[in-house]
């Protein structure tokens, strides 16, 4: 049934102005910016944001085999009470990881009539599976994952820099569509414990993976990149050390994408208190003139999208009663609540919710290919809409929590921006903090193009 819904407030390609969004059959089939529209219905909804939804290119959900950690049905619920309806499962830390056909089609066969929002998948990339990226490929994964460093599951074992050469060399004579290779980039560079080291000290295990190994991970990252003209891709950057040489690779026309999370650009490790391991993630949240860094890297394009890097795990798996960051599982919960964190964060430092929603909608959609589907309020699109209210605040508390688990940092943090609706192809999914539909999210592969990449010249 043909519908419309308007505002004073849409955010088009074009900017923030009055429209009207006429949607059909799961499609926007035009923005008019007058209202004159007869023989439908008209929903107005006045001062409120009408703005694309979310994409999160960067989610664990870890069903099947670790579904008590979290899985589809709670993690796409979070998902649309946060305004995504888009999002991207790593190959880990479910059981089997997805490092080859047979494991992706049990993730596919686990997501059926469980998922709120889209889902698609990414591929694992470990020592001895080159034989497998390619079927991968051709089955539907939007990209592959490594790791440089411990992953902490004896599944997903970390790639050698000669791997990642050879991995490469590879893909790229694989007759496909370029997808990037998204790593995480830290080195084991060894770490000698000081006298005054605590296991229950943040500032002691901040020190136990310092900046340098991002930055020496990267550039190793950078140097491949170079030599095979193949797109990269660094997940959650931590340390704004590196952003200079980020910014010079890219001066040079280089494939490289990169990423951060909310977590890094919300938190600074001076506020985090010792024993909340709610905080321990890797790479670890650092100071907050790197944090300043990392938001000038957002500001300049540097940084090309943010994503949540949602990890949850089993609350016990936090030791939050000992304190002990070394046992503590890696990993912040986070999936519903990435939109008004960084909305909460921009507004301070003068950003946009334009200047948001190309980093969190536009950018994230076209980094997995589905940028003329997804990301934008544009005729031909998916009705992927969300109502937002940027001036509503709400403080985070565990009975307005989807994701399975509850425990969080940001309980308890007063937060700018209410996501009231979440439109998926039209849809209301959720309303008003409640989910009111069936899961109505459809499994998302990735539709190749046939092409060899080739070197530049």
């Amino acid at each position: 049934m043909v519908f419309a819904v308007k505002s004073k407030n849409v955010l088009t390609p074009a900017g923030m102005r009055e429209a009207s969004i006429l949607i059909d059959d799961g499609k926007i089939i035009d923005v008019l910016s007058h209202h004159n529209i007869h023989g439908c219905e008209l929903t107005d909804y006045n001062e409120l944001v009408l703005m694309p939804a979310l994409t999160d290119t960067h989610v664990h959900i870890n069903e099947p085999g670790r579904t008590e950690w979290e899985g589809f049905k709670t993690a796409t619920m979070a998902a649309a009470a946060g305004g995504i309806t888009t999002l991207v499962d790593m190959p880990l830390n479910s059981l089997p990881v997805t490092t080859n056909v047979k494991a992706l089609n049990k993730k596919i066969d686990s997501a059926k009539d469980k998922i709120y929002v889209d889902v698609g998948f990414y591929g694992g990339f470990i020592p001895n599976n080159i034989s497998d990226l390619a079927e991968l490929i051709q089955n539907g994964v939007f990209g592959l994952k490594s790791f440089m460093i411990d992953s902490g599951l004896v599944e997903f074992p970390n790639v050698t820099e000669e791997d990642l050469r050879k991995g490469v060399s590879h893909l790229r004579n694989v007759p496909h569509r370029a997808l990037p290779l998204l790593v995480h980039a830290e080195i084991d560079c060894g770490f000698e414990k000081t006298p005054a080291y605590d296991e229950c000290c943040f500032n002691s295990f901040l020190e136990t993976r310092p900046r340098e190994w991002e930055n020496k991970a990267i550039k190793i990252l950078i140097d491949l990149c170079r030599e095979f003209k193949y797109p990269i891709h660094i997940v959650h950057l931590s340390s704004s050390d590196a952003i200079e040489m980020i910014k010079s690779a890219k001066s040079e026309g280089l494939p490289l994408t990169v990423e951060t999370c909310p977590h890094y650009l919300f938190f600074s490790s001076e506020e985090i208190s010792d024993k909340d391991t709610r905080f321990k993630c890797t790479p670890p949240i650092r100071e907050n003139e790197n944090r300043e860094k990392l938001w000038d890297a957002v500001k300049d394009g540097t940084i090309d999208f943010i994503v949540s890097d949602h990890s949850p795990c089993n609350p016990e798996l936090k030791f939050m009663d000992k304190g002990s960051f070394e046992e503590a599982w890696g990993g912040i919960s986070s999936l519903q609540f990435g939109l008004s964190v960084i909305w909460t964060e921009a507004r301070k430092r003068g950003l946009t919710l334009n200047v948001v929603s190309k980093l969190m909608c536009e950018n994230t959609a076209k980094f997995i290919g589905l940028e003329m589907k997804k990301g934008k309020i544009e005729k031909g699109y998916d009705a992927d809409i969300i109502i937002f209210d940027p001036d509503k605040k709400f403080i985070v508390e565990e009975n307005k929590i989807f994701h399975r688990h509850k425990e969080t940092p940001y309980s308890g943090r007063e937060l700018y921006g209410v996501v009231e609706t979440t439109f998926l192809r039209g849809e209301k999914v959720f309303n008003n903090g409640k989910i009111i539909s069936s899961p109505l999210g459809e499994v998302v592969l990735n539709k190749l193009e046939t092409s060899i990449v080739k070197p530049s010249c």
